[in-house]
């Protein structure tokens, strides 16, 4: 039998040593395959057991959720009193402006309903033409949400963004960074990596010192010192100024996220694409950025999360955030003493997400892992 014959052998499948699969053999390898393990198993369920029951008994088996007024939750001191969530559930969500004014509510429902009938086909499979749905979502909806939110048009009533508040307050603050922040942050990791040494150097020196820089001193710089640096009678927002210094700072962590997936590229590729006559930018946008954005996948939605949560910060100047919200809530002469509960819903909507982000590029990184699909 010559030495390569072997290779067509074929080894019959043989069954598995009994207990070698299984969740029998999963607890026994990962949970008590060691002394160590053993150990922390052991103190694992020693503080479930300790904490986790009186916690569900404190949140749910003797939670209050009826009544308008803290007499319910006063009466009954051994749970929860969700009643402060649930009275005071519009102003968590929507902020002051929309929660003293009931007949304007539609407006904020309206523009968190679309956003869910756009984001839920993307994580759909089997959902046709996601680019436009994606399109949609990075372009019109951001007119639609000023539209409607802001007012001004088609008999709407401008609402004042100083009572911007809650839920509402961050996921604009977040969305409108993310959005912003991404393409700017594309151009300024391509002009870190350019041969033009100006581009290159005004790249890296806008880099770092953003990144230098707190984002709650630039938040507090925006507030304060940005209407200093245009003419008397030119006033922005301070929602509006929020939003630069998030994006300014932002876009700065994207550059570096794209940066890496730039300098994982191999050379081969922009020698291959100049060989077939391709520019830079054809080349650039065909060939290099779409490996690149793959690679640095992870990196990218790390500091989308990182900057959802960040947004707590914009109480420095005077916003109103879900956090905050929380907290001027349980703090008022109602509903004094249940901050537990405030902090457990924004913490509860803050995870929601960032676990839905968290998920969503797991998804899309497996989905585009094309390494994988060919073995």
């Amino acid at each position: 039998m010559s030495e390569n014959s072997t290779n067509f052998i074929k080894i019959p499948d043989r069954e598995p040593p009994i207990n070698s699969i299984g969740w029998l053999a999963w607890i026994r390898h990962n949970l008590f395959g060691s002394t160590t393990n053993t150990i922390i198993t052991v103190l694992f369920f020693y503080f479930f057991y300790l904490y986790i029951p009186p916690f569900v008994d404190w949140a749910i088996l003797n939670a209050n959720i009826s009544g308008s007024d803290r007499s319910v939750c006063d009466a009954n001191k051994a749970g929860a009193c969700w009643t402060f969530i649930k009275v005071r559930l519009d102003q968590l969500l929507f902020g002051l402006y929309f929660a003293t004014n009931p007949e304007e509510i539609w407006r904020p429902i309206f523009v968190f309903a679309l956003f869910g009938m756009l984001v839920v086909p993307l994580v759909i499979d089997s959902t046709p033409h996601k680019k436009w749905l994606l399109m949609i979502l990075l372009t019109i909806y951001p007119v639609i949400f000023i539209a409607v939110v802001y007012g001004g048009v088609f008999g709407i009533p401008v609402s004042d963004t100083g009572q911007w508040g809650g839920l509402l307050l961050t996921f604009a603050l977040a969305f409108v960074g993310i959005v912003l922040a991404l393409p700017l942050g594309i151009l300024l990791a391509l002009g870190r990596r350019s041969e033009m040494p100006i581009v290159r150097a005004l790249s890296i020196t806008y880099i770092e010192f953003w990144r230098g820089t707190p984002l709650i001193t630039i938040l507090f710089m925006a507030s304060v010192m940005l209407p200093l640096f245009f003419p008397s009678g030119v006033e922005f927002d301070k929602v509006v100024r929020a939003m630069i210094g998030i994006t300014l700072f932002q876009s700065a962590y994207t550059a570096e996220a794209v940066r890496g997936g730039l300098q994982a590229i191999d050379k081969g590729q922009n020698e291959a694409s100049m060989a077939l006559g391709m520019g830079y930018w054809r080349r650039t946008m065909l060939i290099v950025l779409p490996q690149a954005l793959k690679i640095s996948i992870p990196s990218i939605v790390n500091t989308f999360i990182a900057l959802f949560k960040d947004t707590s910060l914009v109480s420095i100047i005077g916003l109103l955030d879900l956090l905050k919200m929380s907290q001027n809530a349980s703090r008022s002469l109602d509903w004094n003493g249940y901050d537990i509960e405030g902090y457990l819903f924004a913490g509860f909507v803050f995870w929601i997400f960032c676990f839905g982000m968290s998920s969503y590029s797991q998804k899309l990184e497996q989905k585009l892992d094309t390494d994988r699909r060919s073995e």
